[in-house]
């Protein structure tokens, strides 16, 4: 049997197409992240502005629902603190930056 010799062709890495491919996958990636954190700061502004509405527009016998999910009505207000009757002759005291939503 007859061996073949096998030729193998090295080619030089062309390094400036490989730099230009890095730098213009840096450029996108860095312009959808500027995008996204656009996204966000826009949301979180929004979501801020209804809670501070919310806290604003707190008074005795409002129906409430606080971050745990825990469902309940206002007895009274303080300066930072709520007290809210979440069953018969339960009433708890709260941050009124607990509440999340009124109902």
């Amino acid at each position: 049997m007859k061996m073949m010799k096998v030729r193998m062709v090295y080619k030089m890495v062309n390094w400036e197409v490989v730099i230009w491919t890095c730098i213009t996958i840096a450029v996108l990636l860095g312009i959808g992240a500027l995008i996204l954190l656009f996204i966000s700061a826009k949301n979180i502004k929004k979501r801020t502005a209804e809670l501070k509405e919310v806290h604003v527009e707190l008074k005795p016998g409002m129906k409430i629902m606080f971050c745990g999910g825990i469902y309940g009505k206002i007895v009274s207000v303080r300066e930072d603190q709520v007290e809210v009757d979440v069953a018969k002759n339960t009433v708890i005291t709260i941050s009124r930056y607990s509440i999340q939503n009124i109902l």
